[in-house]
């Protein structure tokens, strides 16, 4: 796996890798995110269309510093610390008190952050039948140290709450 492509799991990057002799890429985002989260055991994926046009849903998905604490249910605040390209470090605070500082990707359509302890997964496309709406995929949850591994415990509440919220506020 390239330095390019290392945080995305090696499945390609938006707009680029590998085609499906159309131009286009192989899997879209939300793919993507079903493959990674296939790889991380205990992970859960939570997918949904919401009737809203992708421009709308990703400013909200896509705005870590705003839109982002308003959906996320543990979520208090999340300040941006470097963005360089596609590459984003965050500092994360939830309503609880605790603390994560995020590295990772966030382009249009895709964000997958990671802490010691965190990981947090978002995608988003064009639905494909063309009605203007948007598919969308979370997943999240808190990492087994030293494993590829998700505590799946809550993990699927918490996503169904974060999707109705992020319907709520897009639609």
């Amino acid at each position: 796996m390239n330095e390019s492509n290392a945080s995305d799991g090696g499945i390609g990057s938006h707009g680029g890798g590998p085609s499906n002799g159309g131009g286009g890429p192989l899997l879209d985002d939300v793919r993507r995110m079903h493959v990674m989260v296939a790889g991380v055991r205990g992970a859960r994926l939570v997918e949904r269309v919401l009737p809203a046009p992708l421009p709308r849903v990703w400013r909200v998905l896509g705005d870590l510093e705003g839109g982002f604490g308003e959906f996320q249910p543990d979520m208090r605040s999340v300040r941006v610390l470097r963005r360089e390209g596609d590459r984003v470090e965050a500092l994360a605070r939830s309503r609880y008190g605790m603390r994560a500082h995020f590295h990772g990707v966030l382009r249009p359509g895709w964000c997958w952050l990671q802490s010691r302890f965190l990981v947090i997964g978002m995608a988003a496309v064009e639905a494909a039948d063309e009605s203007g709406h948007t598919r969308v995929a979370l997943t999240g949850g808190v990492r087994v140290p030293m494993r590829a591994a998700l505590v799946p415990f809550g993990a699927r509440r918490e996503l169904e709450e974060a999707m109705t919220r992020l319907a709520a506020r897009v639609g």
